[in-house]
């Protein structure tokens, strides 16, 4: 009666084991898609952050696009245009 006993209570005692080992397993893999998952949510955040950054200087961009310092701006950079009797410099050097 002794013999039965002790193999039973040594099944039980394995199958205990192979259970831990399974939710073990089970959270470790668990684990590391969640660390997978908060670096993709980490991405898309730092992705959508950057477009609010850009939408705001579009924003400022569309309140100052009529005045008279933005068209100035923009004909000096782009279309090489100088007010009259103005001194412009070129750095030659540099092109």
């Amino acid at each position: 009666m002794k013999k039965i006993f002790n193999t039973k209570n040594l099944y039980i005692k394995v199958l205990v084991i192979i259970f831990f080992v399974y939710i073990v397993s089970i959270l470790i893999s668990q684990q590391t898609k969640l660390n997978a998952y908060k670096e993709t949510q980490a991405y898309y955040q730092e992705k959508t952050d950057e477009a609010k950054q850009y939408q705001e200087s579009l924003k400022e961009l569309k309140e100052n696009i009529n005045s008279p310092e933005y068209i100035e701006e923009l004909a000096r950079e782009k279309l090489d245009m100088y007010l009259p009797n103005e001194r412009v410099y070129i750095d030659v050097g540099t092109k």
